[in-house]
C-alpha cells in the first residue's frame, strides 16, 4: 500500500499492548538496558516494535515484506535504520543518537553485543504531551514557534539538492490516484462514499491540467529528498522548540517529492484540525523565506491529496477519518478569496497591521519590501545603500516589483487563498492594475488605508532605521518623495477603502469584519 505508515515514538495515545513476539517479551527487562530503566513501555504498528524505556526509545523494525516495504532480513532491517539515523538527523541531530546491535540470544538480549541477532535506533524519548496535535489540543502553539518551525523547514529544504529520477506527471499522478482508490476502499463501510467519488473526480481532473506545472516543478528543481511524512504527530517540542521527527526512511517515491507537497501536507493538518489561522502563519512564513509562490498552482492539490492519505492511515488504524474528508471537501469547493493591498506612506504600520491579519482573515501576505531585495538577490535584513530613484528604487525597479507582487498574488487566488499586498500603492495606477486582477479572478477586494501624522510616521523611520530589524529600507529622503509624489484616491477607489488610524489602538476583531467582507464586483 501506498502510504505513510512508519511508525513513530510519538504514538503515545495508542494502546500499550501485550507482547507476543519473544525478543520485543525478553527487552521489556529493566536490567537488559546499561542505563537505568524502571519500567519499559511498548508501542506496536505493524512494521515496528517502539520500546520507550524512561530516558531513551529503541524502534525495532519487524521483519516483514508487505507491498510497501521489506524489513524481511537483518541485512535490510540494519540498512534502514542506518537510513532513518541519516534522515532524521538533518532535522533532529539531538535527537536520534546512533544504530544499536542487539546481541545474545533471543531470550537473553544484550545490548551493544556481537554477533548481532538485531538492530534499533536509538533516540531520546521526549516526555508525554510533547507532540505538536497533543499540544495544540491542551492549549494551544504560539504564532512565534510556527514561524521558527517554518524557518526551519524553509531553510532544508533550500539545503537539499533536487532530483530529475523522480516526481514525473505520471508518477504524481499514479500516487494520487491510487491513493484515493486505497482511501475507497478502507473507508467503504462509511458514510463517506459520496464525498470520495467527489473527490476522485477533482483528482483526477486536477491530475490533467496540472500535468505542464508538475512537469516545470520537476525541471525548476522543487523534487527533493524531504520528510516525507510532515504531519502533526511527527512533530514534537524538544529543547523549547518544534522538532520534526520519524522521517519516511522506507519509500524513496513517497520521500523525493515536491517540497510544497511537504508544506501541504503540514498546512492541511493545522486546517484539518480548526487551526486555519495557524496554518496560513505556516505558508506565510514559509513562502517569504522561500520565495515558492510558483509552488501555489499545485498547492490546492496537494492539500487534497495529503488530506486523502491522512483519511487512509487514520482509518487503517481505526481512528476517526472524518475531519479529514470534511476537510478535503471543503477544499474543493468553489471559492471568492480575498484580494486586499495596503495604501500609505513609509512608517504608516502596513506590516504591523497586516501581521495581526494573517491568522485573523486567514491569508497569506506578499511584501514589497521582501520581494524588491528577492528581485536584486539581496537577503532580508542586507542594507543596499539605495536611495530615491537609484539601485533598488528606479522607476524599472518598483514596475517590477508591482509585476511580481501581482503574478504571486494571482497564484495564490487561484489556489483559493486570501492575499494581502502590503506595499504603499502610492500611484493609482497600481491600485488601478490590482483592481484589474481582482475582477479577472472574482476575488472580493479590499484597500487598506494605513495613516498616522507626519511625526510619527517620521518618527517610526528613524527607529526602525536605528534596529535595522526591517527588510525596509525607507528613510526620511523617501518619506520626502512619498509626500510629494502621492496620488491621492479617486471617488471609485473610495468604495474599496477600509481607513485605520495606526497612530491609536486598534480593535482587530471589527477591523478584520470590516475587510474580510470586501467588495464583490458583478
Amino acid at each position: 500500500m501506498n502510504s505513510s505508515t512508519g511508525c513513530s515514538v510519538s504514538l503515545m495515545k495508542e494502546t500499550i499492548i501485550e507482547v507476543d513476539d519473544p525478543l520485543i517479551r525478553a527487552l521489556c527487562d529493566p536490567a537488559v538496558y546499561d542505563h537505568d530503566v524502571e519500567s519499559v513501555r511498548v508501542i506496536e504498528t505493524h512494521i515496528s516494535w517502539v520500546l520507550l524505556t524512561g530516558s531513551y526509545v529503541y524502534k525495532i523494525k519487524k521483519p516483514v515484506s508487505l507491498p510497501f516495504v521489506d524489513f524481511s532480513t537483518l541485512g535490510r532491517r540494519r540498512t534502514f535504520c542506518e537510513e532513518e539515523l541519516r534522515l532524521n538527523r538533518r532535522l533532529a541531530p539531538n535527537l536520534y543518537l546512533d544504530v544499536v546491535p542487539i546481541g545474545g540470544s533471543i531470550e537473553h538480549p544484550i545490548i551493544g553485543a556481537h554477533p548481532v541477532i538485531e538492530y534499533a535506533v536509538k533516540l531520546r524519548e521526549f516526555p508525554p504531551g510533547a507532540r505538536l496535535d497533543e499540544r495544540l489540543e491542551a492549549g494551544g502553539v504560539p504564532v512565534g514557534d510556527i514561524h521558527a518551525l517554518a524557518e526551519t523547514i524553509a531553510n532544508f529544504h533550500g539545503s537539499l539538492s533536487s532530483s530529475q529520477r523522480f516526481g514525473s506527471p505520471v508518477a504524481i499522478t499514479r500516487a494520487a490516484l491510487s491513493n484515493v482508490r486505497e482511501t475507497e476502499q478502507v473507508l467503504r463501510r462509511t458514510k463517506c462514499g459520496e464525498d470520495l467519488a467527489a473527490l476522485r473526480d477533482w483528482i483526477a481532473a486536477r491530475c490533467k491540467e496540472l500535468e505542464r506545472i508538475f512537469a516545470a516543478r520537476k525541471r525548476q528543481g522543487a523534487i527533493r529528498e524531504g520528510h516525507g511524512d510532515l504531519h502533526l504527530e511527527n512533530l514534537a517540542y524538544w529543547d523549547n522548540r518544534i522538532v520534526p521527527f520519524d522521517a519516511l526512511e522506507f519509500d524513496l517515491h513517497l520521500r523525493w517529492i515536491d517540497v510544497i507537497d511537504e508544506v501541504a501536507f503540514l498546512v492541511m493538518d493545522l486546517m484539518a484540525h480548526d487551526r486555519a489561522g495557524l496554518a496560513h502563519e505556516l505558508l506565510n512564513r514559509y513562502l517569504e523565506v522561500t520565495g515558492d509562490y510558483a509552488g501555489l498552482e499545485v498547492f490546492r492539490f496537494y492539500l487534497v491529496h495529503r488530506a486523502l492519505v491522512r483519511a487512509k492511515v487514520a482509518a487503517i488504524k481505526g481512528v476517526h477519518a472524518d475531519h479529514y474528508i470534511r476537510c478535503a471537501c471543503r477544499l474543493i469547493q468553489p471559492s471568492a478569496p480575498l484580494l486586499l493591498i495596503t495604501h500609505g506612506l513609509s512608517g504608516s504600520g502596513k506590516t504591523s497591521v497586516t501581521n495581526q491579519l494573517i491568522s485573523r482573515l486567514p491569508a497569506i501576505r506578499c511584501r514589497s519590501d521582501l520581494e524588491r531585495k528577492r528581485l536584486h538577490g539581496l537577503a532580508p535584513q542586507t542594507r543596499s545603500g539605495a536611495t530615491v530613484g537609484t539601485g533598488l528604487y528606479t522607476r524599472n525597479s518598483s514596475q517590477e516589483t508591482y509585476a511580481t507582487l501581482q503574478h504571486h498574488a494571482a497564484l495564490g487566488l487561484r489556489a483559493g487563498i486570501n492575499v494581502m499586498v502590503d506595499a504603499t500603492f502610492l500611484r493609482r495606477a497600481e491600485r488601478e492594475s490590482f483592481i484589474r486582477l481582482a475582477d479577472r479572478e472574482r476575488a472580493r477586494f479590499t484597500m487598506l488605508d494605513c495613516r498616522a501624522p507626519e511625526p510619527v510616521l517620521r518618527q517610526r523611520i528613524e527607529a526602525r532605521r536605528e534596529q535595522k530589524l526591517d527588510a525596509s529600507e525607507a528613510t526620511i529622503e523617501v518619506l520626502d518623495h512619498q509626500l510629494a509624489t502621492n496620488e491621492p484616491f479617486n471617488r471609485e477607489e473610495l468604495k474599496f477603502v477600509v481607513p485605520v488610524d495606526t497612530q491609536r489602538d486598534i480593535d482587530y476583531d471589527a477591523l478584520e469584519r470590516r475587510v474580510a467582507h470586501g467588495h464583490r464586483f458583478s
